[in-house]
C-alpha cells in the first residue's frame, strides 16, 4: 500500500509539472489566435476605407456640378472617415495619422511627387455634409481641377492612388506576455493599405 501511495504521489507530481509547462503554451496559442483575429479585422477596415476613398475620388474625377474642383479631395477624406468611424469599426481614426492622395502609375506606385496629403487633426477640417472633417490638408501637389478623366478626348485618363497607414494597438496581453518569457515583446503593428482606380466620372 505503502508503494501505490508513493506510486499515485509521483504521478499527481509529474502531472503537475507537465500542466505548468504546458499553460504558457496554450495561452500563447489562446492570444496570438485572438490577436490575429483583431489585426485582420482591422486590417479590413482598412482596406474598405482606402477603396472607399478612392472609388468617390475616381467618380467626382475633376469635379461635378455639385462638386467644385477644388472640393473633390475633401470627399475622398470624407469618405474614408465614414469607414474609419462607421459603427462596426474598431479602428481609431487617431491611428491614422495621414491619408494621401496620390497620381498613380500603372503599376500602383506614386507618380513623383503628385501627392496631396492629409493630417489628423480632430474637428479642424473642412466641413462636408455638415460635418467636420478631422482632417487638415497639408500639402498640395495634385490640383484635383487639373485631373484628366476618361471623357477628355485623346488622353488617356489618370489614376487615383488613396493610401493609409494604420498604427495597430494590441488589444490582448500577448506583448506582455511575450516579454515575461524572455521575448522582445510588441505593443503595435503598423498595417499599411492603398486603393487605385483610374478616373470615371459618373455625372
Amino acid at each position: 500500500m505503502r508503494r501505490l501511495g508513493a506510486r499515485w504521489r509521483d504521478a499527481r507530481g509529474q502531472a503537475l509539472v507537465e500542466f505548468t509547462m504546458l499553460v504558457p503554451v496554450f495561452t500563447l496559442v489562446l492570444l496570438g489566435m485572438l490577436e490575429f483575429g483583431f489585426v485582420f479585422d482591422h486590417t479590413l477596415t482598412i482596406r474598405y476605407a482606402s477603396r472607399e476613398g478612392a472609388r468617390v475620388g475616381s467618380a467626382l474625377a475633376n469635379g461635378s456640378a455639385s462638386v467644385p474642383c477644388a472640393s473633390v479631395d475633401q470627399y475622398v477624406v470624407a469618405a474614408v472617415m465614414r469607414v474609419l468611424s462607421s459603427p462596426g469599426s474598431r479602428v481609431h481614426v487617431a491611428d491614422v495619422p495621414t491619408i494621401r492622395i496620390y497620381k498613380a502609375l500603372a503599376s500602383g506606385d506614386q507618380s513623383g511627387s503628385l501627392v496631396n496629403v492629409w493630417t489628423y487633426s480632430p474637428g479642424a477640417g473642412p466641413v462636408v455634409d455638415g460635418k467636420a472633417l478631422d482632417y487638415v490638408q497639408s500639402s498640395v501637389a495634385w490640383s484635383a481641377c487639373s485631373r484628366i478623366n476618361y471623357e477628355v478626348s485623346g488622353a488617356p485618363p489618370d489614376s487615383i492612388g488613396v493610401s493609409l497607414t494604420y498604427t495597430y494597438r494590441l488589444e490582448t496581453a500577448l506583448g506582455p506576455v511575450l516579454r515575461f518569457f524572455g521575448g522582445s515583446g510588441w505593443s503595435t503593428i503598423t498595417i499599411s493599405d492603398r486603393s487605385v482606380m483610374a478616373l470615371n466620372p459618373t455625372n
